[in-house]
């Protein structure tokens, strides 16, 4: 098979990929007709890749531009990789392979530092310099037992929106979000425009509660009801929170205060959280929230290594020389210095290797150095170097995106 892979223009391929990414896929819900409406609604210009045999697109990948925050508070320009898929009748035969490696390689002469996903297969993306940046946890809350420590000191500033018109409020709230966590993703008007048309499409109610004064908003929760069909005789109603965003832990409570004010429910679900959030610690009884689910969340790769690793801060009082591979993009290999001053090149002797791969998995903070070691993920390395790696990637708050794409 001879395949040609190349940049998709016009609505008519677009529409393709769309079409040819939901066939591997296999069980997406409907999004309806896909039109040219729809293709001006989920692809950003110039950053769709087909792969072709013959004149057939068997294979598709695309990204949104953004940025991903990491350690310190930076903002690293980042791609969001998103709809891949090669039709089941060319699997492992290289399509994904040239498509990677095409998107990589464009990302990084576009300046983004970093590629970050979320992975419906996890065997594939690791052959890439892909890793397991982090993960999320889903609570479910015990409504009936659970009972809030203290109460919330601005419950009163709550209020229902309109799910039509809470778009805007929710962009909005999202894009002043003061010192967000590393791993949070800047949320480009393509994916909230994407949430919308989901949510039009899937013909179930949902619910947007905000806080804060009209106009400077400081948190909002969307939440949708389950099991509709048995919903006014189930002992087991529930309903699944899609997105919370808060300024402060006080607003986090007060959101929290108001899903258990809806009478209804026995069951409250918090898809996806960070694994150290303070949901749990919030309640009298630890045990009306369990941990239901843990998942990994975002898969990072670095483009950039040295700007990566200058963007980020460091802490303790020692230095380490890392010498970073990169076998798909060889002019990202370097060798750093890092000490809490930052990452500076340097010719000094490594004290531990590593690829790609692993460089991405411990970048945000959420996977230990130590752990890259004691697996096999690093070459070369000196034992106290690896403790100093984890000295300095300390972080105060472990790594989350809270964001799905």
């Amino acid at each position: 098979m001879t395949l040609d892979v190349r940049l998709l223009s016009g609505r008519a391929e677009l529409a393709q990929a769309a079409r040819t990414f939901r066939t591997a896929m296999v069980g997406l819900p409907p999004i309806g007709p896909i039109d040219d409406a729809l293709v001006d609604r989920l692809f950003e210009p110039d950053r769709t890749w087909g792969a072709f045999d013959g004149g057939t697109l068997v294979g598709t990948t695309d990204s949104y531009s953004g940025r991903i925050a990491v350690p310190g508070g930076a903002w690293l320009p980042q791609a969001a990789v998103t709809h891949v898929g090669v039709l089941p009748t060319h699997t492992r035969r290289g399509a994904a392979t040239a498509l990677f490696e095409a998107q990589l390689r464009a990302a990084r002469e576009q300046g983004e530092a970093a590629a970050s996903l979320r992975a419906s297969d996890a065997r594939i993306y690791g052959n890439f310099g892909y890793a397991i940046a982090n993960t999320s946890v889903s609570f479910e809350v015990n409504t009936q037992r659970a009972r809030l420590r203290t109460a919330p000191a601005s419950r009163e500033q709550i209020r229902l929106v309109d799910i039509s018109e809470a778009w805007a409020i929710q962009t909005r709230i999202c894009a002043g979000q003061p010192a967000p966590r590393a791993g949070v993703i800047a949320r480009s008007p393509y994916w909230w425009d994407f949430q919308a048309l989901r949510q039009a499409n899937s013909g179930a109610p949902a619910y947007v509660a905000v806080h804060g004064e009209k106009g400077s908003e400081t948190g909002f929760v969307r939440y949708h009801p389950i099991g509709l069909d048995s919903w006014f005789t189930s002992p087991e109603r529930t309903i699944v929170v899609d997105d919370i965003v808060a300024y402060s832990p006080d607003v986090y409570v007060a959101l929290v205060a108001h899903l258990l004010a809806v009478d209804l429910p026995h069951r409250i679900v918090f898809w996806s959280r960070p694994a150290d959030d303070l949901l749990p610690w919030l309640f009298e009884d630890f045990r009306s929230v369990r941990v239901s689910a843990v998942r990994d969340e975002t898969w990072l790769r670095l483009l950039d290594i040295e700007k990566a690793l200058t963007a980020r801060t460091y802490a303790g009082q020692d230095s380490v020389v890392l010498e970073v591979s990169d076998p798909v993009l060889p002019e990202n290999a370097t060798r750093l210095r890092l000490s809490r001053e930052g990452a500076e090149r340097t010719n000094m002797s490594a004290t531990v290797v590593a690829d790609v791969s692993a460089v991405s998995a411990a970048y945000l903070g959420g996977v230990k150095w130590w752990q890259l070691a004691e697996t096999g993920r690093l070459g070369a390395f000196d034992r106290a170097a690896v403790a100093t790696l984890d000295t300095l990637f300390t972080a105060p708050t472990l790594p989350h995106s809270g964001t799905m794409f």
